[in-house]
């Protein structure tokens, strides 16, 4: 077996009515990461709210992003609270990646029947704003089996792109 070069992959190409909505997050490699996801999973956009490290021309972001930085749309809100009033108004189903008291494995839901998914990820040391958590309309976590109950925020990410796009119906 040879491995490809990137040249020499193809992959059939979709779009997915995913906003990722960043609640504080902190990390540059982690944004990095979340924007090679973000492309990775052909999503709609990256909203960078509050807190959330918006430089995109640090060397630590351009580092771990590459070049997605260019096939990403991201944008900066002041209020995540704000972004997802919007995004629920315009149609979209706020899911809180959360373990929460009503929280949801996120491979237990079928993601063909929301229209439009705006997922929003919490800062990496305290999450999701509680104020946003009460505007989702699921929260969704990760069955982990060892000791420990959280993970990366750009691993969980991950994880929950992966399961929700299995099932979602791409834009046309």
């Amino acid at each position: 077996m040879i491995q490809l070069s990137h040249d020499a992959i193809h992959f059939e190409e979709k779009k997915f009515p995913i906003v990722l909505v960043l609640d504080s997050i902190t990390g540059p490699a982690n944004v990095g990461s979340l924007f090679r996801l973000a492309d990775a999973f052909s999503i709609e956009k990256m909203i960078f709210c509050g807190s959330s490290f918006s430089d995109l021309n640090s060397s630590r972001v351009k580092r771990t992003a590459r070049a997605t930085i260019k096939n990403v749309i991201s944008e900066e809100q002041e209020s995540a609270v704000d972004a997802c009033r919007k995004l629920a108004q315009e149609g979209y189903s706020i899911l809180a990646l959360e373990i929460s008291e009503g929280s949801l494995p996120v491979d237990s839901l079928k993601y063909d029947s929301f229209e439009k998914i705006a997922l929003v990820l919490g800062n990496e040391n305290s999450g999701i704003d509680e104020e946003v958590l009460k505007l989702a309309d699921e929260h969704l976590h990760i069955n982990m089996f060892g000791k420990n109950s959280s993970m990366n925020v750009a691993q969980a990410a991950g994880i929950a792109l992966f399961e929700i796009t299995k099932s979602l119906q791409p834009v046309k």
